[in-house]
């Protein structure tokens, strides 16, 4: 028999050796497997880390110069569970001088307005709203 490059007697040697370099299916999902669990868990904790603000929202806020303390934070997030233990979808959240119109079911704030802004403005499309 004619010898095959590396030493390799036959093509069954070739793939046998070939093959145990390769990582195997279970080792490949397992991989997969990983990568997923450490994605999940990434978007997991961004979840739970709060309200999300849309670019609309981030807009104003920066339009308006409106920033918000920790605590304000805090205070609307509390609003906005309030809202969602009332079963509101969509809720005007109104906070010192500042009014928020929030998605309650995804945990998004959609607009920001102060004070300057809000006065004198109707407010449609939601079904509560809530002092913070």
């Amino acid at each position: 028999m004619n010898e095959i490059g590396n030493n390799f007697q036959s093509i069954q040697q070739i793939a046998d050796t070939y093959l145990s370099n390769q990582p195997s299916k279970s080792q490949k999902s397992s991989e997969i497997t990983n990568s997923f669990e450490d994605i999940l868990r990434q978007r997991l904790s961004v979840e739970e880390s709060g309200l999300k603000f849309s670019k609309h929202a981030t807009r104003r806020l920066d339009e308006r110069n409106i920033s918000l303390s920790e605590e304000q934070n805090v205070r609307l997030e509390a609003g906005v569970m309030k809202a969602s233990e009332k079963g509101i979808n969509e809720s005007l959240v109104i906070m010192d001088q500042l009014a928020f119109i929030v998605n309650v079911p995804n945990q998004t704030v959609v607009t920001a307005l102060d004070q300057e802004e809000s006065n004198g403005n109707v407010f449609t499309n939601i079904d509560g709203a809530v002092i913070a």
